[in-house]
């Protein structure tokens, strides 16, 4: 649901603010990554999808197939992260906090793991966000196959997980 006014203000710091309802926001980034050919993989990808469809004012979710280092920008101009992804074996839907990476390794400039890119985005930029890591289990990464039961049974519970991360950060749903 649509708050009723929602309106841009300027810039604090390096966070762009929203208010909604006389309460300020700074934005939220939602990184769901995976390949969207290989089954169960494609799981990130999809919550993002989803909760891009929410259009919430302060959230922006982004399907990627990979993380790379070129995300450390956008990462550091949001207050929180949500970083979600396929994980093999069952088990259920976990959820963990981040912190970047102490010694990271920045030789691999073409992927890059979610403590790595916090850690790249507290280097170049002075500041990473509070962060946290979705993952769903997942069981078949076959080209060209559907999401398993398994994976397709995990997706409302990463969703009502998001719905609680965003709640608890700013009091909205």
């Amino acid at each position: 649901m649509m708050p009723a006014r929602v309106r841009q203000r300027p810039r604090r710091g390096s966070e762009r603010l929203w208010a909604i309802r006389g309460r300020c926001f700074a934005p939220t980034l939602i990184l769901g990554y995976g390949s969207r050919l290989r089954g169960d993989d494609a799981a990130g990808a999809r919550v993002a999808t989803t909760v891009a469809r929410w259009r919430l004012p302060h959230v922006h979710a982004r399907a990627l197939h990979q993380l790379t280092p070129d995300l450390a920008e956008p990462l550091a101009q949001v207050s929180l992260a949500i970083f979600v992804d396929a994980r093999l074996g069952g088990g259920g839907v976990h959820l963990r906090p981040l912190c970047p990476t102490q010694s990271p390794d920045l030789c691999d400039i073409h992927t890059s793991d979610p403590a790595l890119l916090l850690a790249l985005a507290q280097l170049l930029y002075g500041r990473a966000p509070r962060a946290w890591l979705i993952t769903l289990p997942a069981q078949q990464f076959v080209l060209g196959t559907p999401l398993s039961p398994l994976t397709r049974r995990a997706l409302p519970v990463a969703y009502r997980r998001i719905r609680r991360l965003l709640a608890a950060s700013y009091g909205v749903q």
